[in-house]
């Protein structure tokens, strides 16, 4: 049950990002020019202390919405935005900040983010061994 509703609510949180992304460029004035034509780029991230996103109830969760703009209840959209510019929507790719230091102390959390990065689909699961070593990686993406 606990599965069902993580994909409840990761579903219905990606399907409000990307509507309210898409509204935007839906309501322009008939007649006048769209201001650019962009992929959809919109993701939910979501986050719970346990060892795999099967077995966890997800304790936080945001939206990020970066095209046409940067938007969404993440707390530092541009930024993080601007992280996944840089390595192509590759959360993989996101490298741990320099002189961050965290206890080895193993509590697990697990981070998931789905959605669609430029009109591609994006599906991302990760286990940290605490919050601390998943805040170090990309300053911004992932501090939420």
């Amino acid at each position: 049950m606990r599965n069902t509703a993580r994909w409840a609510t990761t579903i219905g949180l990606t399907a409000a990002a990307v509507c309210a992304s898409l509204s935007g460029a839906a309501s322009a004035a008939p007649g006048s020019a769209p201001s650019a034509l962009y992929a959809p780029s919109a993701l939910v991230l979501s986050m719970g202390h346990g060892e795999s996103a099967m077995a966890v109830t997800p304790e936080r969760a945001v939206t990020l919405t970066c095209a046409p703009g940067p938007s969404g209840t993440h707390p530092a959209a541009a930024d993080a935005c601007g992280e996944l510019a840089e390595v192509n929507g590759d959360l993989q790719a996101l490298a741990p900040r320099e002189g961050v230091f965290c206890t080895h102390q193993y509590d697990p959390v697990v981070v998931t983010v789905d959605g669609v990065w430029q009109g591609q689909r994006l599906s991302y699961e990760r286990t940290f061994a605490n919050e601390c070593v998943m805040n170090a990686h990309g300053s911004g993406v992932l501090a939420f």
